[in-house]
């Protein structure tokens, strides 16, 4: 699948016909060598917010001042600003502990915002998968997916093998393939604590950005296929936790890493039979 092309969403084009009917009446000092103009200055720093959200929402505007060195008031100008073009949105999450007051606004790409980036020729597909469907089948439909994920499963799966039989190096390195490829990927641990056992450990794998997410939303075989590469990737049964093609701010994947790999072609003795029943009916919305 292709990775998106940009992720600078905000509204652009603001007329300039007032500035040169001042110029040419009164001269203006020429700017002075490699000085960005106020507006295109304004509009980077809005995408940097921008991509801020994307790669670590659901996100406090505190979090994104500390983030991006801004102070509270710049922050806030460009949420303001991004919200209304609805390309973000506020999520409220609950504060952890029992009683600890109301719970915290939190900023996500809003479904406009997902489905701005990267949806060149999503229609077509989709309307192609539809008549392929009606013509041979759902089996056709997967078959179709197994063959477009292979690509990535056969890139990915030389880093992924040199990380070893560690699952959580693995599913860093799962991460990082992900984030070249436009997924905007990140790999967080989650240690057991005691009275847990530590084989109850696990890493949750989050994806803040699908190119396919319309088609997917259309057809889920795409979500339970990249499921089951992921699987084979790391070498053991991960469950798929939410998607943003049914819902979810981000497309999240459980893989536990309280026991090594399994090693096999690609570094897993999974299969898909195996592995459709782990991911199937597990994608709602958080």
């Amino acid at each position: 699948m292709s990775p998106p092309t940009s992720v600078a969403l905000a509204g652009r084009g603001t007329s300039r016909a007032s500035a040169g009917a001042f110029e040419a009446v009164a001269p203006v000092a020429a700017p002075a060598t490699g000085a960005v103009p106020a507006h295109d200055a304004e509009e980077r720093t809005r995408d940097r917010v921008l991509n801020a959200v994307l790669e670590h929402g659901p996100i406090s505007a505190a979090e994104l001042g500390d983030l991006l060195g801004f102070t509270p008031a710049a922050v806030r100008r460009h949420l303001d600003h991004l919200a209304r073009s609805g390309v973000i949105e506020v999520k409220r999450v609950a504060r952890a502990g029992a009683g600890a007051g109301r719970p915290a606004r939190r900023y996500v790409l809003s479904s406009q915002g997902q489905s701005t980036l990267g949806n060149d020729y999503l229609d077509i597909a989709t309307s192609a998968l539809r008549r392929l469907d009606e013509m041979a089948g759902p089996e056709a439909v997967r078959q179709f997916a197994v063959e477009r994920f292979a690509d990535m499963e056969r890139r990915y799966a030389p880093e992924i093998e040199q990380a070893g039989p560690d699952i959580t190096a693995r599913a860093q390195v799962l991460s990082e393939a992900l984030s070249r490829d436009g997924f905007v990927a990140s790999a967080q641990s989650l240690e057991a604590k005691a009275p847990l056992p530590a084989a109850l450990s696990s890493v949750q794998l989050c994806q803040g950005h699908c190119p396919i997410q319309h088609l997917a939303a259309q057809f889920p075989v795409f979500c339970d296929v990249e499921t089951e590469v992921f699987s084979r990737l790391v070498g053991v049964d991960v469950r798929r936790l939410s998607t943003l093609a049914r819902g979810g701010h981000v497309c999240t994947t459980h893989i536990p890493t309280g026991r090594p790999a399994v090693t096999g072609p690609h570094g897993s003795a999974a299969t898909p039979d195996t592995l459709g029943e782990v991911s199937n009916h597990l994608q709602e919305r958080p």
